[in-house]
């Protein structure tokens, strides 16, 4: 169905951002006809037959019609252009459609308890025929087809709506497969099984929507990057030779298609500093083309041909490895005093770090007195990791 919608209403030229919404578009109004036609083939059947899993299967599938609306706005209102008020675009919304979809698989989920456990305290046995087979073996097969293609898209344009959809598809899929084993069950042993599998489906329902409503809330709070993603950002800055290293990288999440991101490149001081601006311009660009986000480099000059400065930097260096493995140093510089020098660095330390910020600062500044001498002084700046480091 996804390929034949496709070829039907997409249009040539479309930009790798307007194809991402039209196949979320697609994917929702898929799943909006699949959900009402299992729905109200299962709500007949759920009636004709007094089975309250089957019926409560129907009405999961109706919650599941909503869901795929809520997943077809949500790609809609995303694609809007920043405005003064949101300028960094609404591709946010996306995350908020598919927490809406949580929401509302989670009621579906404590709707399911309540009937099943009514059935439970007073059970009913349920008719069984050849009708029940059949529209429980096409739900199952159907929902197997809409979690594939949901799962395909989310994994080709990195969507957490599709995502959910497709965690949904599948649970639907087990649940409706409990419901089908229930009534077997029932019909050979005579034993009342139709309020114990309602409540398994709601607990395969509650479950998925948990599960998907983490993977929604992240983004939304801010999450790290992937490694991967940290790795490429770090490959194209450093395949230029004028660039000899790169700190202080964040990264910031605005929906998808609509990533910033900022870091320090180090260069060399003596480098002429027109030439170091058009490094650091190409470097945007290739960010931009490369990995769809917006870059700003900020240019951080090095030391590199003063042997007091470099061994003294290989000095401090050697006594933040032995305090701990982890921490990073950049922007070191070092002023002369009458006797000893002022150092002036910065260090990055991870967010699990056993020490305050003052308490590092002071584990440093102690240590590089005892092995270096009373007459160094420091000046620390403390950075968290905001990013996954790769040792």
């Amino acid at each position: 169905m996804i390929t034949l919608l496709a070829k039907l209403f997409k249009k040539k030229g479309m930009s790798e951002s307007e194809t991402r919404t039209f196949y979320g578009q697609i994917s929702g109004i898929a799943g909006v006809i699949l959900n009402i036609l299992l729905f109200l083939g299962k709500y007949m059947v759920g009636t004709i037959t007094g089975s309250i899993s089957i019926t409560a299967d129907a009405f999961n599938n109706l919650s599941d019609c909503g869901s795929c609306i809520v997943t077809l706005l949500g790609f809609r209102l995303a694609k809007a252009k920043p405005d003064p008020e949101h300028p960094y675009g609404h591709g946010r919304i996306e995350y908020i459609a598919g927490l809406v979809v949580c929401g509302i698989i989670f009621v579906m989920g404590y709707q399911l308890v309540v009937s099943s456990v009514k059935k439970i305290l007073h059970p009913e046995s349920a008719a069984f025929n050849a009708a029940v087979v059949l529209v429980l073996v096409a739900s199952i097969l159907v929902k197997l087809y809409m979690a594939s293609y949901n799962r395909s898209l989310a994994k080709r344009w990195d969507s957490p709506v599709m995502k959910a959809a497709s965690l949904d598809s599948l649970s639907d899929t087990i649940s409706t497969s409990v419901v089908l084993a229930a009534a077997i069950l029932e019909k050979t042993t005579g034993l009342h099984l139709d309020g114990p599998a309602g409540l398994v489906v709601a607990a395969f329902v509650l479950y998925a929507a948990f599960d998907s409503a983490k993977e929604t809330i992240s983004p939304l709070l801010g999450t790290a990057p992937t490694q991967e993603f940290v790795d490429k950002i770090r490959e194209i800055v450093l395949s230029y030779p004028e660039i000899l290293g790169m700190h202080d990288l964040m990264v910031h999440d605005y929906g998808p298609g609509r990533v910033i991101i900022s870091l320090h490149a180090e260069v060399d001081s003596r480098g002429d500093l027109m030439g170091l601006h058009d490094t650091i311009d190409q470097a945007e660009k290739q960010l931009n083309k490369e990995l769809g986000c917006t870059a700003v480099i900020h240019m951080d000059p090095l030391q590199i041909d003063d042997p007091a400065v470099n061994e003294t930097r290989e000095k401090v260096l050697s006594i933040l490895q032995e305090i701990d493995p982890r921490l990073r140093m950049h922007d070191f510089r070092m002023v002369e005093k009458r006797k000893g020098a002022n150092l002036v660095f910065d260090i990055e330390v991870p967010y699990d770090f056993f020490y305050t910020n003052e308490q590092i600062r002071s584990c440093i500044t102690k240590e590089i007195k005892r092995k270096m001498g009373e007459e160094y002084d420091t000046a620390i700046t403390v950075d968290k990791q905001l990013v996954a480091r790769k040792e």
